[in-house]
Formats: structure tokens, sequence, C-alpha cells
């Protein structure tokens, strides 16, 4: 371990839902170019969740980052989180991608978080970091204000 290396130019910010009262509808990050890491991790975050609320998330694939053919990738979706029932406020999830668990053969190299939000506005949100960087150094996205070492 090299102790000059900090933790945030291991794991860079690569995408975001910004948390917020979200009313149900789907949101997405941007496409991230998986040309860049070997993995990526998707963190899902649930806040207070509305009455009988429900919430998905899933990890997508394309084949550029305008999202052409986009499709899901097998077995990377979690298991629905619910206010009813056993309630899953304020609990967190989280997919791991390895960059080989791509349709590479199809030419898919892109990868996006879609996070749904269903039947009632919901306190939500997620983060997904890119890891081990195949380009050093690598960089957050655009909407990281700061870092601090």
């Amino acid at each position: 371990m090299n102790p000059n290396i900090l933790p945030s130019n291991e794991a860079v910010l690569v995408g975001v839902i910004d948390p917020d009262l979200n009313t149900a509808a789907t949101y997405t990050t941007g496409w991230i170019n998986m040309g860049l890491f070997e993995t990526i991790q998707a963190i899902i975050m649930a806040g207070a969740l509305g009455t009988n609320a429900t919430l998905d998330a899933k990890l997508e694939q394309a084949t550029d980052s305008g999202g052409s053919g986009a499709k899901d990738i097998s077995g990377k979706a979690i298991t629905q989180l619910t206010q009813a029932g056993t309630d899953d406020s304020d609990k967190q999830a989280i997919i791991n991608c390895r960059s080989d668990e791509l349709d590479v053969n199809n030419g898919f190299s892109h990868v996006r978080l879609s996070m749904t939000v269903a039947v009632a506005s919901s306190d939500s949100g997620a983060v997904v970091l890119g890891h081990h960087a195949r380009y050093q150094p690598a960089t957050d996205i655009a909407s990281v204000a700061e870092v601090v070492s």
C-alpha cells in the first residue's frame, strides 16, 4: 500500500442521482465509459420512503455515451426496497459491476444506474464510484465541487 495515494484517487465519483425528495419516476446517471475503469460500485440510498413507496435500482449497458442499444445488465438489480411491511426507509443497497460483465462481444462499453421510485414520493439518491482506473489520474464528474486532501 502506498500511503501517498489518496482514497479519492482510488475511487472517483463517476455518476450521481442527487439526493432529494424524488417523485414517482425513473432517475438515471449519465453513461459511464467502462473502458476507463475495471470496476464500478453503485450505492443506492433510501431515506424516508413515502407511504407504500417502492424503490428499485439496476445497471444498464449501452454501446456508446448516447445510450445506443440500451439494455439491462443481467443480475445487476437490487431487491426492491419498500415502505410497506418491512420498512426499508433509511437503508442502502450496493451493486458492483466489473467491465467484463458487460456484453462486450456485442460492443457494449457504457453503464448507467437507473433508479425508480414508485407509488409515492420518497427521499432517495445514489452515487456511482469508479474503481481501478485504467489511466491515472482518474477524475471525478464535473459536479464535484471540492476534494480536500
